[in-house]
Parts: structure tokens; C-alpha cells; sequence
């Protein structure tokens, strides 16, 4: 017997909701493990806002920061974003470099290289 005030299907209730069927010409994005294989690039916030929205691979998400290594349970958040496309893309335009305030207030200024190292096994249409 189920308890009708344990129930919270009330107070997720949808209107408007349609569904539509999916178009034969889009592509079917890749497993997450392939987005892990291929490795992410640092990419313009408006770049991502004008010309990557509808790419399957740009993406913004949320990043957490450890701040302390000694103290891991200290932690900030943010959004940034990236892409994991062609490095061929004629849209690509790489963000400032991120900075990361650490321990003592330290800055850590993540380069260009790391994205280099990041994708250096791909070619520039994969």
C-alpha cells in the first residue's frame, strides 16, 4: 500500500510537453568515454554562447576546483567551457587562460600547453 504523502510525483508536474521525432540527418553524439579519449580544449564563453551551441562537441559544465591539496574538502565550482571538435574547426577560438586561486592565494594559470598536451594525440580533422 503506498503512502499518498510520500508520493512527489505532484510537485514535478510537466505542461506544454512535446515530443518530436528525432531528425535522420543529425548526428548521434559519441559515448562519453570517446569525449574522455579525445580531450577537451579551452574555449571562448562567447564563442561557445554564438557559434557552438547546436556542436555536438562544445559544451559548457560545471568544473570544480580543489583549492587546497592538503585540505581536498575545501572546494569552489564554476562553469566553463570547451570543445572536444576537430582541431580543423574554423568556429574554435580558445579562451583566456584560466586562472585558479589556490592555497595562500596563489594563482595557477593554466597555459597553453595543457591544451596542447590534452589533444597532442589527435590529428587536425579527428
Amino acid at each position: 500500500m503506498e503512502d499518498s504523502k510520500l508520493e512527489s510525483v505532484d510537485y514535478y508536474r510537466v505542461t506544454g510537453f512535446k515530443v518530436f521525432e528525432a531528425e535522420s540527418e543529425q548526428p548521434v553524439p559519441p559515448s562519453l568515454e570517446n569525449y574522455r579519449q579525445r580531450g577537451p580544449r579551452r574555449l571562448a564563453a562567447k564563442t561557445y554562447e554564438t557559434a557552438c551551441t547546436s556542436c555536438m562537441w562544445g559544451c559548457r559544465m560545471a568544473v570544480e576546483i580543489i583549492v587546497d591539496q592538503w585540505k581536498p574538502w575545501i572546494r569552489k565550482y564554476r562553469t566553463e567551457t570547451f570543445c572536444y571538435g576537430p582541431k580543423s574547426c574554423k568556429n574554435y577560438r580558445p579562451g583566456p587562460n584560466r586562472r585558479v586561486t589556490g592555497r595562500n592565494k596563489m594563482v595557477y594559470i593554466e597555459e597553453d600547453w595543457v591544451d596542447e598536451m590534452l589533444t597532442e594525440h589527435r590529428g587536425e580533422d579527428e
